[in-house]
């Protein structure tokens, strides 16, 4: 259940008598922390995951948490007010148990005792001592013993009427054989720890009721105490049973310690290596949470040892990654000095020197390691864009030089004699040879924009470029020729 509907359930349990919701009060404090403990984890292992400095990490303030945490003291103040009532009670009926107890003792002693005066009496006493509440719990039985003897002795000192002896042990033996039959039902209750309640319920019946013959008090004490058993040791092996999955859970924990402890971060020093480590940790994490309680007194104890084995962890981890951090930014400060050298070099028009320069640069952009994804694509893009400017530029320059040349070359073809314009074969050949050098140096731009993981792709640019070269030798040749022929 959420945080939200167990509180709203703990308002409804205040309303009632906090005697009769304990357990129930119990268990939505043990639910609700759970929740509340797990979204705790939750927050700091998401805080980690950001990079947040955890030593200075404060747990997230809940206002849930805040007023379930205001209502359960309510709820101790009730409790405390009760208890100190129900003390304050039983005290008070001790002192009234201890007095008909003295009266008893007085009809139980005398030798002289009026028999139709001193049976009232005793029944008088016995009456009001069964509409007395509780007294402390420690006095319980030897208030009950000197209650019977006193009541026994009375019935065999004083020599009353045997049909009003008789009466009263049938009557009293009518209510202990009702207390054994309740006694004995209660084994069919599938709810244990109400059953053993209610068990307590009718013992302090039975310390309440008379004596019976005494041919018949063995055998009706037997029964009762027989039917007890059955309900008491059941009780006990359903608290074993608890304790069991306990130890059994405990025995759990400590595996999963064990097993959080073997997850080294020696030698890690891949992001994946980390991610794999985290992986195995998040896993028992949350076999960790499937897992109930340990034993009472070592639970709190488990849960420290495991915390401690998952923050030496994370701990780990984020000094790995403050590293790389580190590492990263200064990448980044050189690709930004890379970038800066590139941007001067732009504008230059010392095309063969600038060339060879940014050749450079870029070699050196491929050697500088990784930055922070944030900033990697934008100083990227600069300098990608620094170099274009510049080899631009410089295919426009060179552009313009081959215009100027064939302009000089369709000026000698005015001068010439033989052939009045350029022969069609030469023409294709100049094309040819202005196509495949325009393609050739920019395949041999773009080599220094590849890293090394492209050494195949490089390899086939590398030579395409050589063969476009001998092209160009034989093309030029072809020229030569036809240019010594005119």
């Amino acid at each position: 259940m959420e945080k939200q509907e167990l509180m709203e359930q703990l308002k409804v349990l205040l309303g009632k008598d906090v005697n009769e919701v304990k357990d129930q009060i119990e268990e939505l404090k043990n639910q609700f922390y759970r929740v509340y403990h797990q979204e705790q984890e939750a927050a700091k292992k998401k805080a980690e995951e950001l990079g947040e400095n955890m030593a200075e990490y404060k747990p997230v303030v809940d206002e849930i948490e805040q007023n379930f945490r205001q209502l359960l003291n309510i709820y101790k103040q009730h409790r405390a007010e009760a208890t100190a009532a129900r003390e304050a009670e039983q005290q008070q009926n001790l002192l009234r148990k201890q007095n008909i107890l003295a009266q008893m003792k007085d009809l139980a002693e005398s030798e002289t005792a009026d028999v139709t005066a001193n049976l009232q009496k005793m029944r008088d006493l016995q009456a009001e001592w069964k509409t007395i509440g509780q007294v402390p719990a420690q006095q319980v039985a030897a208030l009950w013993k000197e209650y019977q003897r006193y009541g026994e002795q009375f019935y065999d000192l004083v020599k009353i009427n045997f049909e009003l002896r008789e009466y009263d042990f049938k009557k009293n033996l009518q209510e202990k054989i009702a207390l054994c039959e309740q006694a004995e039902a209660l084994k069919d209750n599938p709810d244990i720890v109400s059953a053993n309640r209610t068990l307590q319920q009718l013992h302090e019946e039975w310390a309440n009721i008379g004596p019976v013959a005494r041919e018949l008090r063995e055998e009706l004490w037997n029964r009762f105490k027989e039917a007890s058993t059955v309900i008491n040791k059941r009780h006990q092996e359903y608290f074993d049973k608890i304790h069991a999955k306990e130890e059994e859970n405990l025995q759990k924990k400590q595996a999963l310690i064990e097993r959080a402890a073997e997850v080294t971060t020696d030698g890690l020093k891949s992001n994946k290596q980390w991610e794999d480590a985290t992986a195995k940790i998040q896993a028992i994490q949350a076999e960790w949470r499937t897992i109930g309680f340990a034993p009472k007194k070592q639970n709190q104890a488990i849960y420290d040892d495991f915390r401690a084995v998952t923050d030496k962890f994370y701990q780990a981890k984020t000094a790995f990654y403050k590293g790389l951090r580190d590492e990263m930014n200064g990448n980044l400060k050189l690709k930004k000095e890379l970038l800066r050298q590139a941007e001067e070099l732009k504008d230059s028009t010392e095309w063969k020197e600038t060339t060879e320069k940014l050749v450079e640069l870029q070699k050196q952009w491929k050697k500088v390691g990784p930055v922070a994804r944030k900033y990697s694509e934008d100083v990227w893009k600069q300098f990608t864009a620094a170099c274009d400017h510049f080899f631009e530029e410089k295919k426009k320059a060179f552009q313009a030089d081959h215009e100027a040349y064939l302009k000089r070359q369709e000026d000698r073809k005015g001068q010439r004699q033989k052939e009045e314009e350029l022969s069609g074969d030469r023409r294709k050949l100049v094309r040819m040879y202005e196509a495949i050098e325009l393609e050739t140096k920019t395949m041999e731009n773009n080599m220094g924009f590849f890293s090394g993981k492209a050494e195949g792709l490089l390899k086939g640019m590398k030579q395409k470029i050589d063969a476009n070269k001998k092209k160009l030798d034989e093309i030029a040749a072809k020229i030569a020729e036809i240019d010594a022929a005119e």
